[in-house]
């Protein structure tokens, strides 16, 4: 579950040739929503339409953005909508529509009616790539609501860290189009958090810097900005209203080198966590303790238990298993990213039945010796598990499994390997913790099919 950041710039597509469509306006009827980049599936002429800004149902002029007449689909945006969905709503945002920010997929949605569309693509990729329905995977088939239900047109200031592209002309940061380098100026971000707001981060000029990620802690004070300058630029003298503390990252041949303070202090599940260089953790301030309580509650974990947490980033799942297997059990955790072990083995240093190891789940796991276990949880990233991996871990016939996910189509093909492998979702749960975009978070857990193997 490395949860999105800030939309950044796509490579383009390679052409297939034929002449261009861009620009090219089709009036359509638009059908299902489609897993990823918040787009809708229409049909013109018997060629596929990938639609942004528009919803299922609804009729609207589609102006396409990429493609030729030899492609073998077009994207596009809705630029008139000529009946609308009764879950439409005018954009809160200014900033959002064709065109524009990249960043929310879905402001023209109401809450609602985003949640039903985060359902159909979760329902579609279960069916299509695990071959289950919302009943055998143990879903009610609902995406959970996290921070309270808004009203219609209301905005939810949730993201906690944004990453703002710097114009190098002007100076003034922005946020990426949809697929694009071109950046789109913003004087506001409405989803971003208080905290990030606070730093007026949007109201300053930037010059020699190409990105600034703006941070806002939750559960203590600390604000962090990093900076990455232009090639052969110098960084400005940084100066801003809040106490806060500016990181410089040198990037040079692949290597980052970070000057100065470099970790925020994030407060969740009863426990303080160090979060170093910018690196990863839950960007809406409620996902910590959802998915931890979650996955606690799934797993049931008891004393004297041993548990693996892969891809365990700075220790939360370890943590957290930890307390509950007490002295007796034991809890060891796999993180590839060097930064993000260093700051678990601070996180959890007055634990003494957890150990971190630094590598690779793939390369690791194999070499530890375990051939089994009572419980394990696994955060991947957005690619999942996969194969290999899962029969690696299905040999070690845990009694209980926690996966938490963020890509429902790699949720689902990993599933798919689990049950190959004897095992099947006795529950499943998705949250909606991307308010405005395509995305959520998942959690299922797996028990083996039949009777566990002693």
């Amino acid at each position: 579950m490395r949860t999105p950041k800030a939309p950044k710039a796509e490579p383009a597509p390679r052409g297939p040739g034929g002449d261009p469509l861009v620009g090219e306006r089709y009036e359509v009827e638009v059908g299902a929503v489609a897993h990823g980049g918040g787009h809708c599936v229409a049909r013109h002429e018997g060629r596929v339409l990938f639609v942004r800004h528009a919803l299922p149902g609804e009729k609207v002029i589609a102006q396409v953005t990429e493609g030729t007449t030899k492609s073998r689909f077009l994207r596009a945006d809705a630029v008139e909508i000529l009946e609308p969905a009764k879950d439409r709503i005018a954009p809160p945002c200014p900033f959002s529509g064709p065109g524009k920010c990249g960043g929310c997929d879905w402001q023209h949605v109401t809450p609602g009616g985003q949640r039903k569309l985060k359902v159909q693509v979760l329902t579609e990729q279960l069916a299509k790539l695990a071959g289950l329905t919302p009943v055998e995977a143990g879903w009610d088939g609902s995406v959970e609501p996290v921070g309270g239900k808004l009203p219609a047109g209301e905005v939810p200031a949730w993201r906690s860290r944004v990453q703002y592209a710097v114009d190098p002309a002007t100076g003034k940061v922005g946020l990426r189009k949809h697929r694009s380098h071109d950046l789109q100026p913003i004087d506001r971000c409405l989803i971003a958090a208080p905290g990030v707001t606070e730093l007026g981060i949007e109201s300053r000029e930037w010059p020699g810097v190409a990105s600034v990620d703006a941070i806002a802690a939750t559960g203590s004070s600390d604000r962090q900005v990093v900076l990455v300058p232009r090639p052969g630029a110098q960084l400005p003298i940084v100066e801003l209203d809040k106490p806060v503390s500016i990181s410089r990252i040198d990037e040079h041949e692949g290597f980052h080198r970070v000057h100065g303070r470099t970790f925020v202090r994030e407060v969740a599940v009863g426990r303080t966590w160090r979060v170093s260089n910018g690196g990863f953790w839950q960007i809406h301030p409620e996902a910590p303790d959802t998915l931890v309580n979650a996955v606690l509650d799934g797993l049931d974990p008891q004393y004297g238990e041993n548990a693996l947490d892969l891809y365990c980033g700075v220790g939360l799942f370890a943590g957290a298993l930890a307390d509950r297997v007490g002295e007796e059990g034991a809890v060891l955790g796999i993180e590839s990213g060097k930064q993000a072990v260093v700051d678990a083995r601070h996180n959890l240093a007055a634990l003494e039945n957890v150990r971190i190891e630094c590598d690779k789940v793939e390369s690791l796991l194999p070499r530890t010796g375990i051939t089994a276990t009572d419980l394990i949880v696994l955060d991947p990233p957005r690619a999942g598990a996969g194969r290999e991996t899962v029969a690696h871990l299905v040999a070690l016939e845990a009694r209980r499994i926690a996966y938490v996910a963020c890509d429902p189509a790699a949720l689902a093909r990993d599933l798919a390997f689990f049950r190959e492998g004897g095992y099947r979702p006795v529950s499943l749960r998705a949250f909606d913790l991307f308010p405005m975009t395509h995305h959520f978070e998942c959690v299922a857990i797996l028990e083996p099919i039949g009777e566990p193997v002693a």
